[in-house]
């Protein structure tokens, strides 16, 4: 994408400073549940299955209500969604806080907070993803540069402060993190509730709410460049999630490290991630968005590849942070590009079936690793994984190219259209060139 030169696009809207505030608050309680969360269910119970149970249900919402989550996105107002949607959870962690103060805290009852918890996330990033580009005008440079700073803000906040701030507060007691993650959300909803209103497109008039869905989710299949952009993160997830399933295992005994040397291998990872989300606009004008999209997904791969032929730690660890900068570059282009170029009317949509096509391919990902690594060996999941991203890269190339791209971005500017009617009014889709 090109960025164009005016001024404004250097300086984002007020508002998005606070939005910005507000999904760093956020991430930060993430990061803190993220650690005190199974920290908490192990204080009940060592029963691997249960341990299970607390884990998938975080899961689920994403694969039960995803798309519909998505069509109810778009018919409700995006700001409000999110306000709300902060501070029904911030009441909701008090409950598991006031059980745990009074040492009453169950596995089905942290198994139910991480369930509607993840609810809560799936109505948040999707109206959040939705909001982005009508408080920016769609502007893909402007885009770019947001999500930038949002990825960065995530990865700092839920990557390197939330986890030992999690770990430290459940030390103080069980309901402590608990609270701390309330009063983030809290915190959340007030500058989200601050910020200004966006025009809301008019929902399609006597539509159900399954077939708004099921439009959403063929708007995404029938379009190639959209389909690409929603294969890259669920053929990366299978890939991620096998490497994932037994990186600590193959830290342990081909690497040789311990729980500080692994968590040490996952800081690399992170800080590959805040570098790539750093540079992505940068690559993105050098090399045209849809060749940096190719390159991030080869050098995911190429990294993958040698983390599994690393002979010591410290090779391991700059493979996991070069790994980490592709895919922190890449959920910088993507999303970007995504938010560019669908209809405001099915941005909720879009946005949803991609993010649960993501999740779907997961549990797949930690099912093939498991396997691999017991019938062969600890390096196998790992070659499985770059060959899966190569094939991937080969794939979505031709999906994701600067042409096509660019006849896309040409396609979703406004058209001028009849004497007096504002562009901005219309809502018809238009259709992507094949």
């Amino acid at each position: 994408m090109t960025p164009e030169p005016a001024n404004d696009v250097v300086r984002p809207p007020a508002g998005f400073g606070r939005l910005w505030a507000a999904q760093t608050v956020s991430s930060l309680g993430d990061g803190v549940m993220h650690a005190a969360l199974p920290l908490l269910a192990l204080t009940l119970t060592r029963d691997p299955m249960a341990l299970a149970v607390v884990t998938a249900a975080g899961t689920l919402p994403w694969l039960l209500f995803g798309v519909l989550g998505g069509a109810l996105v778009d018919r409700w107002d995006r700001r409000r969604t999110m306000w709300v949607t902060d501070a029904a959870r911030a009441v909701l962690l008090a409950v598991p806080a006031v059980a745990a103060a009074l040492d009453v805290l169950s596995v089905p009852l942290l198994a139910a907070l991480a369930f509607l918890l993840a609810l809560g996330g799936l109505f948040f990033d999707t109206a959040a993803t939705a909001y982005l580009p009508d408080l920016l005008g769609r502007d893909p440079a402007r885009l770019e540069r947001a999500n930038a700073r949002l990825r960065g803000a995530q990865t700092a906040a839920s990557g390197f402060a939330g986890p030992p701030v999690g770990s430290a507060l459940l030390a103080l007691g069980r309901s402590v993190p608990l609270l701390a993650d309330a009063v983030s959300f809290a915190l959340s909803a007030l500058l989200v509730r601050s910020l200004p209103a966006v025009p809301q497109p008019a929902a399609s008039a006597r539509e159900s709410l399954l077939r708004q869905a099921r439009a959403g989710a063929s708007y995404v299949f029938r379009d190639r460049l959209l389909l690409g952009l929603a294969l890259r993160p669920a053929v990366g997830n299978v890939a991620f999630l096998a490497v994932e399933t037994v990186l600590a295992l193959f830290a342990h005994e081909h690497l040789g490290v311990g729980a500080l040397g692994f968590g040490l291998l996952l800081t690399a990872e992170a800080t590959g991630g805040l570098l790539g989300a750093g540079i992505a606009s940068f690559l993105g004008r050098r090399l045209g968005t849809g060749t940096a999209l190719t390159c991030t997904a080869a050098i995911e791969s190429l990294a993958i590849l040698g983390l599994a032929l690393a002979p010591d730690p410290y090779v391991a660890g700059l493979a996991l942070a070069v790994c980490g900068a592709g895919m922190g570059a890449t959920m910088v282009l993507g999303p970007s590009l995504r938010q560019a170029i669908v209809p405001a009317h099915l941005m909720g949509r879009v946005a949803s079936t991609s993010r649960m096509l993501a999740m779907c391919a997961a549990p797949f990902g930690a099912f093939l690793g498991g396997w691999l690594a017991t019938a062969y060996d600890l390096r196998t999941p790992l070659y499985a994984a770059a060959g899966l991203l190569l094939a991937m890269t080969a794939v979505t190339a031709t999906m994701t190219g600067n042409r096509r791209v660019e006849t896309a971005l040409r396609n979703a500017r406004p058209q001028p259209g009849p004497a007096g009617q504002d562009p901005a009014e219309e809502v018809t889709v238009r259709t992507i060139p094949r």
